[in-house]
């Protein structure tokens, strides 16, 4: 058994890049803990990481864990600085961004106007076929005319592709069979298809979800993939965890697939911690605040618990219907 263990969190925010490392004296029980801060550092966000490792002095070959978080992911969308997407989904369906739901706010404003959709009309693509809500498969996919969308997305310059067919929660075949010839069709473009992500009902929730998740997926890829290969080249040989939303951690490969789920990642961590301090001092009941560079978020934790939905929205406000992501994210 080693002497010591010897783990690190950090959490990349909108200004500073934050660091915690605890060492645990495997003979005595004894703790160590190190805190330190460094400047975030846009758009290359894990060189802020790897210079708070450097300035806490962190011996990063010894690590036996790291875990990080981010906002990342949040701030891409906030500050619309994610790829751009093209749609593809069932016939007929293709205004489901736009239409939306009733239920907005500020119900009877005359001069109300919708959200912007992420996905303009006009790369919003629709494909025959249609499956109902128990799976049966209706009418059989035709990918006849997925070649031209390629070639259109291409044009018009996509660098993500988000597939969304109705009742792809009951049965994904169509979704499947779609995202397997879009990639042999084009290999080298990010694409993400809706049963990836969640398999619950609600189209223009998953439409949604699919879209966002696809918007900032080839940066949220770029960042990941750079940040393990400079942990790397410190010499660091354990597993990179990434938290989540929902105040669970994941694994690097998995998270790059469907990065929405980090959506929340910063602040669930954050909340959790609450929770957990709440415990220590016997407050089971906790209003926590965290207040970023970009954004502030507020949670209350109820009986010792962190509250987990998935009916999450980003941008919701008085005047504004929001964008809803269907992920597990802390309330």
């Amino acid at each position: 058994m080693p002497d010591k263990i010897t783990r690190v969190a950090t959490d990349v925010g909108g200004t500073f890049t934050d660091l915690v490392y605890f060492e645990t004296d495997t003979r005595t029980g004894a703790q160590t803990v190190r805190t330190d801060k460094s400047d975030t550092t846009p758009p290359d966000f894990e060189k802020g990481v790897l210079a708070v490792l450097d300035k806490a002095g962190v011996d990063v070959e010894s690590l036996d864990f790291l875990a990080h978080g981010t906002t990342v992911v949040i701030n891409s969308l906030t500050e619309r600085k994610g790829a751009k997407v093209g749609l593809i989904t069932t016939r007929g369906f293709r205004d489901v961004l736009e239409i939306g739901r009733g239920n907005r706010p500020d119900f009877f404003n005359l001069k109300y106007q919708k959200p912007e959709p992420f996905v303009e009309r006009y790369l919003r693509r629709e494909l025959p076929g249609r499956v109902d809500f128990h799976g049966v498969e209706q009418v059989p996919l035709d990918l006849g005319g997925l070649g031209q969308i390629v070639a259109d997305f291409r044009a018009e310059g996509v660098t993500a592709v988000a597939i969304c067919f109705i009742h792809a929660y009951a049965n994904p075949a169509h979704e499947e069979a779609t995202l397997a010839e879009l990639r042999r069709l084009w290999p080298d473009v990010t694409a993400v298809a809706s049963h990836q992500i969640t398999r619950e009902w609600r189209e223009y929730e998953r439409t949604s979800t699919t879209i966002l998740s696809a918007y900032v997926q080839p940066s949220a890829q770029r960042y990941l993939e750079r940040l393990e290969s400079g942990l790397r080249g410190k010499g660091y040989q354990g597993g990179l965890y990434v938290m989540q939303s929902n105040c669970g951690v994941d694994t690097v490969e998995s998270i790059k697939q469907t990065p929405i789920t980090m959506v929340e990642s910063g602040p669930a961590s954050g909340f959790w911690g609450a929770a957990e301090l709440g415990r220590i001092i016997g407050e089971p009941d906790v209003l926590a605040l965290d207040i970023g560079g970009t954004t502030a978020k507020c949670s209350l934790i109820t009986g010792g618990h962190v509250n987990i939905k998935t009916d999450y929205w980003i941008e919701r406000h008085g005047k504004s219907a929001g964008y809803p992501i269907m992920v597990p994210v802390v309330d």
